[in-house]
């Protein structure tokens, strides 16, 4: 049997939108650094002596991963933190956005149900009854 309360409970504790975009931006700044550290790989030369075969592919790719994920760390003003500035401000102007698409929406619809002589409240985009 399903708690409902649970469930409830569950979808109030979503993480607000900054959070959301903290962590997205933390994310894609160690994909960032992780590529960073395969590209400076590459640059290595390889010779048949000390080459470790899959072994070491397997060991180098974890080893980035995992500097991807500290390194960026210790940054005092890092990428994430550069698109965290950039993008913060379309938060408040996406959701601005939305809620006058929605006034325009309904003012749209309304004039096509034939209700263009009623007047629209513009601070919730709907037509008094």
């Amino acid at each position: 049997m399903i708690n409902i309360h649970a469930a409830q409970s569950v979808g109030s504790t979503l993480p607000s939108p900054e959070a959301r975009l903290r962590d997205a931006v933390t994310q894609l700044e160690g994909v960032f650094v992780e590529q960073l550290f395969k590209a400076m790989r590459e640059t290595v030369p390889q010779d048949g002596l000390t080459s470790g075969g899959a072994g070491e592919e397997i060991f180098t790719g974890l080893m980035d991963q995992h500097l991807a994920a500290t390194v960026p760390a210790g940054w005092e003003h890092g990428l994430a933190d550069a698109l965290t500035r950039q993008l913060q401000g379309r938060l408040g102007r996406d959701a601005g956005a939305a809620a006058a698409g929605d006034a325009l929406g309904a003012a749209r619809s309304a004039t096509a149900a034939g209700d263009a002589t009623r007047p629209v409240d513009h601070t919730t985009g709907r037509i008094p009854r």
